[in-house]
């Protein structure tokens, strides 16, 4: 069952449509752009990340206490988890037509969020959201409102997925602020 938002729009990353073929394409085209661009697109989206949203911060201890953006743009951890995000990102769209690589990735992702990390699945939609903005902004002549829609479901599907596996992993606090 779709959520309203409090202003009555459907919150998408609560129940997300399978990907069309249309769409596939269209987020395997404009993430070949992207991805030329790997680490300062990564840096970006986390530096979003953490500013706007520093209870996220608390998982990283190397850089946690860290509230500039530059200085955040700087940390060697910060730039190597963006790597990997990007990484992650990378393998999903490379296999969107393999469900069963995206599960594993999927699955990989969240056990170690979940698990090792106790990492709330509400930063997931989170993130997912800051994404959506910057590839928005940095690339607005590629990630066209067409195009965006298309990632909008991805990252709906992905963030139910994780939150999925969360659950089958005994995770309870599935909630939706990080206050």
């Amino acid at each position: 069952m779709e959520r309203t938002q409090g202003d009555g729009e459907v919150d998408h990353l609560e129940r997300p449509s399978p990907l069309t073929d249309k769409e596939r394409v269209m987020i395997q085209d404009s993430w070949g752009k992207v991805y030329q661009n790997c680490d300062d697109v990564g840096v970006a989206i986390l530096v979003r990340f953490f500013v706007n949203f520093p209870s996220s911060k608390q998982f990283f201890n190397q850089f946690k206490h860290i509230e500039d953006a530059e200085e955040l743009e700087k940390s060697a951890q910060l730039r190597k988890h963006a790597r990997r995000v990007m990484n992650a990102i990378n393998t999903l769209v490379e296999n969107l037509d393999n469900s069963d690589k995206m599960a594993s990735v999927l699955k990989l992702v969240a056990k170690a969020h979940a698990l090792q990390h106790k990492v709330e699945p509400v930063y997931f939609k989170i993130l997912s959201g800051v994404i959506l903005e910057v590839l928005g902004e940095e690339y607005p002549e590629v990630v066209t409102p067409e195009v965006g829609a298309a990632w909008t479901n991805l990252l709906a599907t992905v963030y139910c997925s994780i939150s999925a596996i969360y659950k089958e992993l005994g995770w309870e606090k599935l909630s939706t602020s990080t206050g």
